[in-house]
């Protein structure tokens, strides 16, 4: 069947954070979130759990561990046991697990920013330090400096919090690259916590690797963390799971959550496991439909939004738009919110190398993008006559 991407559905006072938060004449197109209605499949089996009318302490079911076996092994030819999967509320709740259960009080943390905010915080959170060793744009594109990368880890260093597909910035990394990293945080024995949340939304021309499923020397000494959330559009129902291979790691990691680490609820587990067995072509046409809204968004903004430059992203539904040559008066991300009533990420909350920038969240009907865009040429018109 055809799935219907471009119904505007109306989310206002449906207690959502990326619609109620702004005043009704905004329009959000910032945090990554979708705008369309989750898999009719999805839907469907929320109904029949909820029909159940029991919603007492529950499992994870059987059946979920072996649909996302199956899926690493289809997509990524990756083997994974089912005792390697644990289930998590959310990918931040992971990080802040990871910087807990690895290292010791004071130690160094490795980010690459600009960068997903709650990286930043979840170093401090467990007592430790955050340590930048940021992206590099080279071109058209960005990717890492593995001289800075490895002159940033200290004898103090036993952490790196690693975004793949990278948020904001959008590079999916390939094997060459992770084969590098992988290689230095081995030789210095730092663990890898890497956000793969982003995996499944990668356009035509890249693939998304696991990082941990380079080798099983990488592979025991990585955190990957993964959810349908972002895929299916399901955030809201809390359902993420990490994968650790190495016993050591995946028991320090566990008992680092003892006590304070909720569980995923029963209405996220219905939700994943009929988004993963069910969700295929819901997920096919999706990715088509934000490909396009990629690629509207570029040219317009090469031919409309003067003085502001976009780098195609290879993934995510997210847009990082650098706007220092438009010398705007302000942030740029308060100045389209006043000028324009268009709320964007501003670009400093992702760190040093954000200044200037802010962040677009496509993944919205045509109709709704084209909207806050023609928005923010005229705010841009109005500033520059």
């Amino acid at each position: 069947m055809r799935y219907d991407l471009d119904r505007q559905i109306d989310r206002r006072h449906t207690g959502s954070l990326k619609w109620d938060k702004y005043p009704a004449d905004v329009l959000p197109l910032w945090v990554a979130d979708m705008d369309f209605a989750a898999p009719p499949a999805v839907v469907r089996a929320l109904h029949e759990r909820v029909d159940h009318g029991v919603f007492g302490y529950t499992l994870p079911p059987p059946e979920l561990y072996e649909v996302i076996r199956a899926r690493l092994k289809s997509l990524y030819d990756w083997e994974v046991a089912a005792e390697e999967i644990l289930f998590l509320p959310g990918v931040v709740p992971g990080f802040n697990l990871a910087c807990r259960a690895v290292g010791e009080v004071g130690d160094d943390v490795l980010v690459q920013p600009p960068v997903y905010p709650p990286f930043f915080s979840a170093p401090p959170n467990a007592g430790r330090r955050c340590v930048h060793a940021p992206v590099r744009r080279d071109g058209r594109r960005y990717g890492i400096d593995f001289d800075e990368f490895e002159r940033a880890i200290t004898p103090r260093t036993h952490l790196f919090i690693f975004c793949n597909p990278h948020n904001p910035v959008g590079r999916v990394y390939e094997r060459a690259e992770l084969e590098q990293l992988a290689e230095v945080c081995l030789r210095h024995r730092v663990v890898i916590c890497a956000d793969e949340i982003h995996c499944d939304l990668v356009y035509k021309g890249h693939h998304h690797l696991p990082i941990a499923s380079i080798s099983p020397e990488v592979a025991r000494q990585t955190i990957t963390l993964m959810a349908p959330s972002k895929t299916f559009n399901i955030a809201g129902l809390q359902c993420s799971f990490a994968v650790i291979q190495e016993p050591e790691l995946r028991e320090a990691f566990v008992a680092a959550g003892a006590g304070v680490m909720a569980g995923v609820n029963l209405l996220g587990y219905a939700a994943a496991l009929a988004a993963y067995k069910e969700g295929g072509e819901w997920h096919s046409q999706l990715m088509d439909y934000l490909e396009a809204n990629r690629d509207f968004l570029y040219g317009y903004v090469e031919r409309e939004l003067p003085g502001v430059r976009m780098v195609r992203p290879e993934g995510t539904h997210l847009a990082w738009l650098d706007c220092r040559e438009a010398r705007l008066p302000d942030k740029p991300g308060k100045f389209f919110l006043e000028q324009a009533r268009v709320a964007l990420n501003e670009g400093e909350s992702f760190g040093p190398g954000g200044e200037g920038f802010v962040r677009l969240n496509f993944a919205c009907p045509r109709a709704t993008l084209v909207a806050a865009l023609e928005r923010m040429r005229a705010a841009l018109a109005r500033w520059t006559t």
